[in-house]
């Protein structure tokens, strides 16, 4: 005697598939915020390829369209000795502030995913409120009260600010790949008995490791293109790239500015690329909304 678990067809499930109602993109759903993002892309993009276009330009001046097409620029912007220290200087300063951001955003983003706090809202505005206040403000108030009131290194006030401008990225980015994780897993292994340590190294920092990654790739190419608190902060001896190119602008008008940029815009689209292959942004960033 044989039992019959399938359950009953209804009308729904027996009509054919061409029948049933197909879901539409949401532009198709809404062509008024379908047009408005098409055209944010193309004021966002079309500039980009304007700079593009006029770094190929074998002309002394940075107009386009360009009067013919020439890598010259390209050369000249590898051997302006300005751009290349300042382009080491700004690499160093980006790598140690997103450093220190991730040595204080990690911790922060395990507290606030994981613990228990009372004022667990309050912590959080707290670490993300330099993203709120003017880059402007931050830069002048660490100016008076550590270059000008302490006498702190240009140097140093930079990696104070940089790394004050990150650690939100680091605690949100972060908290998003905890938020995406099952902590059922962790208490899983504590309840086998393992210890806090071998908990955080076996299965807590492998669950934290894409967040981790990707916050130190945001992280390292906000502050590697920061302008205002550079502007603010920088000395003589410690020049960013940004506010080199920045001064360069004003001195002169060559394609060389635009062949610069379009260096670093071409290597930031390359990390991007392989960030997306070895962690998936879509997948860490998703989880920011949630």
């Amino acid at each position: 005697m044989s039992l019959n678990t399938r359950a009953p067809e209804t009308t729904a499930s027996r009509a054919p598939r061409s029948a049933r109602p197909v879901r539409r993109p949401a532009v198709e759903r809404r062509p008024v915020l379908g047009a408005f993002a098409v055209l944010g892309y193309i004021v966002m993009i079309v500039p980009i390829l304007f700079v593009v276009a006029a770094a190929f330009s074998g002309g002394d001046s940075l107009k386009f369209p360009p009067d013919s097409f020439s890598f010259k620029w390209f050369g000249a912007a590898a051997a302006y000795k300005p751009f290349m220290a300042s382009l080491l200087q700004s690499t160093e300063l980006a790598a140690l502030a997103t450093l220190f951001a991730l040595v204080l955003g990690v911790p922060a983003a395990l507290a606030l995913e994981r613990g228990r706090l009372r004022s667990k809202a309050w912590v959080q505005g707290l670490f993300l409120s330099p993203l709120i206040v003017p880059e402007l403000v931050v830069g002048l108030a660490l100016y008076q009260q550590l270059i000008a009131a302490l006498g702190v290194s240009s140097f140093a006030a930079l990696l104070v600010g940089h790394t004050a401008l990150l650690i939100p990225y680091a605690v949100r980015v972060t908290g998003a790949s905890l938020a995406l994780a099952d902590p059922f897993v962790e208490e899983a292994a504590r309840g086998l008995g393992a210890g806090p340590f071998t908990v955080f190294t076996s299965i807590t920092l492998p669950l934290l490791r894409p967040g981790i990654v990707s916050a130190s790739l945001l992280g390292f190419v906000t502050s590697f293109n920061n302008v205002p608190l550079s502007l603010l902060l920088q000395g003589r001896k410690f020049a960013t790239l940004p506010v080199t190119m920045l001064d360069y602008v004003q001195q002169s008008y060559d394609p060389m500015i635009a062949a610069m940029s379009t260096l670093i815009l071409a290597a930031t689209v390359l990390v991007a690329m392989l960030a997306e292959r070895a962690v998936g942004f879509a997948k860490i960033f998703g989880g920011i909304n949630r």
